[in-house]
């Protein structure tokens, strides 16, 4: 079965390229995100997919300190700043979860 291949979400001027879609870097603390775009290397791609960060997951930014600590899937995942801005998002009502 062929995979389908997520539309490119780009960063125009420092500005986020679609109304609703921004790097999960910039999203608040208590935010209910879903995942549109992951904008890494293959092989970190597939280590997030396989950490449940793939395209349309819904996760939840619960604190943004030297690290980003994300709700997925039950369970509480660290990322850095830089893998946070790859991480293409698009926000959600808190009430989703």
């Amino acid at each position: 079965m062929k995979r389908k291949t997520p539309p490119d979400y780009v960063l125009l001027e420092g500005k986020c390229a679609g109304p609703e879609v921004c790097p999960l870097s910039r999203v608040k603390a208590g935010s209910v995100v879903c995942i549109k775009q992951l904008s890494t290397s293959p092989g970190v791609t597939e280590r997030l997919r396989e950490m449940g960060f793939c395209e349309e997951q819904e996760i939840k930014l619960l604190a943004r300190q030297s690290s980003f600590i994300c709700q997925v899937c039950n369970a509480r995942l660290g990322i850095s700043r830089k893998l946070a801005d790859k991480i293409m998002v698009e926000a959600l009502p808190a009430s989703v979860c």
